[in-house]
């Protein structure tokens, strides 16, 4: 029997058993994944901006809007962190409206007019309050994925992290640092933006040590495969090209064991500090 990862077009045709809003977050993963890889066979450089904008910082969803000769129509909206916004300008929603038009041609509905974009909503917890007094603190952050108050994020230190797994990595960075004299310490920046030509990335820690910029990268599953992989060694390049001396990346599946990420990091800040 084939391990192969089923594809999206076979899980919804055979469900097996999935809730309706199962359904349709696959829906919407589909159409938005099918987008964005024509986007990026178009081939110009502006189609491959487009294509990884959608890769990287969008969530689609579909909003049914009704039915005309028999073919169910919804509504689209690109949503976004709040401060990504404006990116979204009506020139490139129109391209990637007209493009994910071309992504639904084999199924049974179709995207209406007008692709919105709306800002994510955060999901609060009761201590929202004390969330957000933490979050502001006594001086401003300057993390490129903004202040967030959701419960599920990581915070520490005034930081804060995408998931559990880049916190595991900061614990042991910090660990690292506090061993180290003050003189030659580390400088640890978890999510710092970082604008190279045509795009801005946000590395998951940029480490400075000994006047050297290097980045560490937490590569969960959906990093396997060739096109990802090229993508990721492509915005490597660029990164190094921009003056960054080293880029590693540290597969998820070794956070969970802290003795692999102390002998990543300790030979990471090692090549970093003799390059």
């Amino acid at each position: 029997m084939s391990d192969a990862p089923r594809s999206l077009d076979d899980m919804l045709t055979n469900p097996n058993g999935m809730s309706e809003e199962e359904v349709h977050r696959l829906r919407c993963e589909k159409v938005l994944g099918t987008t964005a890889v024509l986007l990026h066979q178009e081939g110009d450089a502006k189609a491959a901006e487009l294509a990884v904008m959608l890769a990287e910082l969008v969530t689609l969803d579909l909003e049914y809007s009704g039915q005309d000769w028999g073919v169910d129509f919804y509504d689209a909206y690109l949503e976004v962190e709040p401060h990504l916004v404006p990116q979204f300008t009506e020139e490139n929603r129109n391209r990637i409206w007209g493009v994910m038009r071309a992504a639904t041609r084999r199924d049974k509905f179709e995207i209406k007019e007008d692709l919105g974009v709306r800002p994510i909503l955060p999901s609060v917890g009761l201590d929202w309050r004390n969330q957000l007094k933490a979050a502001s603190g006594s001086r401003p952050t300057n993390q490129a994925r903004r202040v967030r108050v959701e419960p599920q994020h990581p915070m520490e230190d005034g930081l804060y992290f995408t998931n559990k797994w880049e916190h595991n990595v900061y614990q042991v960075l910090k660990e690292h640092q506090a061993r180290l004299p003050e003189n030659q310490t580390i400088g640890i920046m978890p999510l710092v933006a970082v604008r190279v030509p045509r795009h801005t990335f946000e590395p998951d820690f940029l480490i400075t040590y000994r006047g050297r910029a290097g980045v560490i990268e937490v590569d969960g599953p959906h990093h396997e495969g060739s096109k990802r992989a090229s993508n990721d060694h492509s915005r490597s390049r660029l990164l190094i090209k921009a003056g960054v001396e080293w880029v590693d990346r540290l597969d998820v599946r070794d956070t969970t064991a802290k003795a692999e990420v102390e002998r990543f990091v300790s030979d990471f800040v090692s090549r970093l500090g003799s390059r």
